[in-house]
């Protein structure tokens, strides 16, 4: 998945249709339940003073921020195909680096927006300096970034294939 400069989102169809299913229980069954929950919570008496009529409004709201975000997200997406196996950083692709020309010194991560982090592999944004730095330059190559303190560092590609997890 990446976002180019129109804010077109391209996903993969399997990440078009698990972000439309999330979109589905939040709009449908979710809402039903924190309704309810509400609703339970309100019949307690005093709002003023009732924690669990707090919390639920609280989890609505969060909810409701999810779904303008997922459905911003999906109004704006192209389902694409997953990047080529070419060896050319892309989005959607796992990249493991070298800093600074040390093999000894590497990071792997995927390269992709937020809507794909997971627990089991670092997720950096095509926008990000790292990101953007590395972003079209195929295994083998050079890249540069610029650094939060304005310096620039550099980084061998040393994998880029595309993410299966």
């Amino acid at each position: 998945m990446t976002q180019t400069s129109e804010n077109v989102t391209w996903l993969t169809q399997e990440a078009y249709n698990k972000l439309k299913d999330e979109l589905e229980y939040l709009t449908g069954p979710a809402r039903t339940e924190i309704a309810s929950k509400i609703a339970a919570a309100r019949e307690e008496g005093d709002l003023r003073e009732n924690g669990g009529y707090h919390a639920a409004k609280e989890e609505q709201g969060k909810q409701e921020l999810r779904v303008r975000q997922l459905t911003q997200l999906l109004e704006n997406a192209k389902v694409g195909t997953p990047p080529a196996t070419d060896g050319e950083v892309a989005p959607g692709m796992v990249v493991t680096i070298a800093f600074d020309g040390d093999e000894d010194d590497t990071l792997t991560f995927l390269l992709a927006s937020r809507e794909y982090a997971s627990s089991d592999i670092e997720t950096y944004s095509p926008q990000s300096p790292l990101g953007s730095g590395v972003m079209g330059h195929k295994v083998g190559e050079e890249a540069e970034y610029e650094l939060p303190n304005g310096k620039k560092a550099s980084v061998t590609i040393l994998k880029a294939e595309p993410y299966s997890g």
